[in-house]
């Protein structure tokens, strides 16, 4: 559930007390002692309730007894409000039913998700059906490089001269000499890549070279000019199924979400006049 939701949630969960609160005797079935934190003018604050926000992360930090009590006194205080509201009459007010209809849609159509989703779970067959169609579609190659970089082209040159004597000298030189700081530590290290990763002279290069071998001319970038050596390739693998699994689960589940929504819409009779009218300017917006 997104932030935007958790803050629906509490909003709604603020309504429902707004309520409770009109009509305390007919609505709130007096909780146990143990599960009862505070009452607001004989309204019952329930551990479940607070137990509630802070699972969907409404207080906006992580559960501690300190976000605890930032919900409990934030409830505290907007049931107080809230009781006041009604004695004004603000709870007949067509905006204010709008609005408490809206949140109400708001948390029904969250509970019927995560039913949904309680509900329907995606067999290990269905992923690893998924996982197959995904490692299937997966094509291209991968390299696995080092590099030097440096800001001239004699320089360059002259490192590339140097390794033509010394092959194995080149971890050293990157060490020494490499501008990239994000190798250098590593000997020019570059790891796995995709061609795509990289600027497309670099790329261009690579593709070209042949495992073991340094470039013998340096190749020019927008960031200088780079000694490369190609030190493998292999065709890109996907992951291990087990690595996967989790994320390729929720990955399914939101499919299967979305086809469900998209039935439930196509059997709805939907009537549409229009766009929706802007909101009147206000004197102010005019000036």
């Amino acid at each position: 559930m997104t932030f935007t939701q958790s803050r629906m949630l509490l909003a709604a969960t603020v309504t429902v007390l707004a309520l409770s609160a009109c009509h305390p005797k007919d609505n709130a079935k007096p909780a146990t002692k143990e599960e009862t934190l505070a009452t607001v003018n004989g309204t019952p604050i329930s551990k479940n309730r607070i137990d509630m926000i802070v699972k969907q992360g409404a207080a906006g930090h992580a559960d501690s007894p300190e976000s605890r009590k930032a919900v409990l006194d934030q409830l505290i205080m907007q049931m107080l409000v809230a009781e006041e509201a009604v004695k004004k009459g603000l709870d007949k007010s067509p905006e204010v039913a709008e609005q408490m209809a809206v949140l109400k849609q708001s948390v029904l159509a969250n509970a019927y998700v995560t039913d949904y989703m309680k509900n329907n779970p995606v067999s290990d067959d269905a992923l690893k059906a998924e996982y197959d169609k995904i490692k299937a579609g997966i094509t291209g190659t991968e390299y696995k490089a080092r590099h030097i970089l440096v800001a001239t082209e004699a320089e360059a040159k002259g490192i590339i001269a140097q390794l033509n004597k010394d092959p194995a000298a080149f971890e050293k030189i990157a060490a020494e000499k490499s501008l990239d700081t994000g190798s250098k530590a590593r000997g020019g290290d570059l790891g796995w890549f995709e061609l795509g990763r990289m600027v497309p002279e670099f790329s261009a290069a690579v593709a070209k070279l042949e495992k073991g071998k340094i470039t013998q001319t340096p190749v020019k970038t927008q960031y200088g000019y780079h000694v490369i050596l190609l030190e493998d390739s292999q065709p890109i693998q996907a992951p291990p199924f087990e690595e996967v699994k989790s994320h390729l689960a929720q990955q399914v589940q939101q499919q299967n979400l979305q086809k469900q929504l998209d039935e439930l819409k196509a059997k709805a009779k939907i009537e549409i006049a229009g766009a929706p009218a802007p909101a009147s300017a206000t004197p102010a917006d005019k000036k």
